[in-house]
C-alpha cells in the first residue's frame, strides 16, 4: 500500500507530488481491483486541476469580490477582511481518509456488517469545500454605545450579511446548496427563506466551542462546489489559534483511536488502509519533510509557500473600518 507520505521528502512541489501520487494509486487500484483507491486517486486529479488551471478561480474571485464592495458601501463602519483558499493537499487527504473511517465505522455500528466498494465510493461524493471562502467582521469599540453589548450587534451585522448573500451570488452565476442538516430551532436574526442552506454554528456552537455560518454554493460558470464561511474576528480568533483548533485535533485522534478499537486490523481491508493513511499524516514531524516552498522548524513554526500544510491562498481583500473615531 502505498500512502502520500512516501512522497513528502524528495524536494518535490506539491504538483509533481500529486501527479505521482495520483497515477501510482491508479496503477496500482488496476492491480489490486481496488475502486476505493481509484476514486482516491480521481479526487486527487480534482486537486490537480485547481491548481493547474486558474482561469475560472480568476473569474470567480471577481465575482465574490462584488460582495466585498458591496459590503464596503452597505458597512463602511465595518473591519472586515475576505479570504480564500484551495484546501491543502495533508488536510484534503486527510479528510479523504477520515471519510471512509467514519462512514465505515458507522455502518458497522448499525449493521453488524461492513459496507461494500460501491457504498463507500457513493459516500466519497461528499466533497463541497476544497475551495472555500471566508468572511470575517469587526466592529470597532468606538461604535458600541454604552447600553450595547459589542458581540451582540457584530452577531445582529453577521445574520444580515447571511440574509443577503445567498441572493446576492445567485445573480452572478451560484446557485446555494441545502445544507442537509435537520430542521432545528433557527436563529432569530436568521431569515427563514436562507435558513434551509445555512449550516449554523453561530446559534448552535459544536462541541469544541466552534462558532460559524457555512454555507455551499455550486458556481455554474466554473462547474465546481465552493464554500463560504462568515464570522466575527472573536470567532475566527477561536477557531485558528484558540481551544477549538487544539480540541478539534485532539478529539479527532481520539475518536481514531476508538474506531480502531471497535474494528480491529484484519476484518476490513478498506478501513485498515484508510486508517494507516491517516494516522501516518497525523503523526507527521513537518520539520523532516522536503517539498519544495515548503519549510517548518516544527510542527508550529511553518512557511508553507505552496499550500501543502495550511492550504493555497486565493482571495485576500481587507477593509479597515473609516469611522474608528467618527460618528457613523
Amino acid at each position: 500500500m502505498i500512502t502520500l507520505n512516501d512522497y513528502l521528502y524528495s524536494g518535490d512541489t506539491v504538483l509533481k507530488i500529486l501527479l505521482r501520487y495520483s497515477a501510482d494509486l491508479k496503477n496500482e487500484a488496476k492491480e489490486t481491483h481496488n475502486p476505493i483507491d481509484l476514486a482516491h486517486s480521481n479526487f486527487l486529479i480534482q486537486i490537480t486541476e485547481l491548481l493547474e488551471h486558474t482561469d475560472f478561480l480568476t473569474s470567480q474571485s471577481h465575482r465574490i469580490k462584488e460582495f466585498y464592495l458591496y459590503m464596503t458601501q452597505k458597512y463602511p463602519f465595518l473591519a472586515f477582511t475576505f479570504k480564500g483558499r484551495i484546501k491543502s493537499l495533508i488536510r484534503a487527504e486527510e479528510k479523504f481518509n477520515a471519510y471512509i473511517l467514519e462512514y465505515i465505522y458507522n455502518y458497522y455500528k448499525e449493521h453488524g456488517t461492513f459496507p461494500g466498494d460501491a457504498q463507500i465510493k457513493n459516500n466519497l461524493n461528499c466533497f463541497r469545500d476544497l475551495i472555500a471562502y471566508r468572511i470575517v467582521i469587526s466592529l470597532p469599540q468606538c461604535h458600541v454605545k454604552d447600553d450595547e453589548d459589542l458581540e451582540t450587534q457584530e452577531i445582529r451585522y453577521l445574520y444580515e450579511i447571511a440574509n443577503v448573500l445567498p441572493g446576492f451570488l445567485e445573480e452572478r452565476g451560484f446557485t446555494p446548496e441545502l445544507s442537509g442538516l435537520p430542521e432545528g430551532e433557527r436563529a432569530p436574526g436568521l431569515d427563514e427563506n436562507v435558513s434551509p442552506y445555512y449550516r449554523d454554528y453561530v446559534h448552535t456552537p459544536r462541541p469544541s466551542g466552534y462558532r460559524s455560518m457555512h454555507i455551499t454554493f455550486y458556481d455554474n460558470p466554473a462547474r465546481c462546489y465552493t464554500e463560504v464561511q462568515l464570522r466575527t474576528k472573536d470567532m475566527d480568533d477561536y477557531a485558528e489559534i484558540g481551544a477549538a483548533n487544539h480540541f478539534g485535533y485532539e478529539k479527532s485522534q481520539e475518536e481514531n483511536r476508538s474506531k480502531r478499537n471497535i474494528i480491529p486490523p484484519g476484518k476490513c481491508k478498506t478501513f485498515d488502509e484508510a486508517y494507516e493513511r491517516l494516522i501516518k499524516l497525523q503523526e507527521l514531524d513537518l520539520a523532516d519533510i522536503k517539498v519544495n516552498m515548503f519549510k517548518a522548524y516544527n510542527n508550529h513554526l511553518i512557511n508553507d509557500g505552496c499550500g501543502l500544510f495550511r492550504g493555497r491562498q486565493i482571495l485576500p481583500f481587507e477593509h479597515l473600518s473609516r469611522f474608528q473615531n467618527d460618528e457613523v
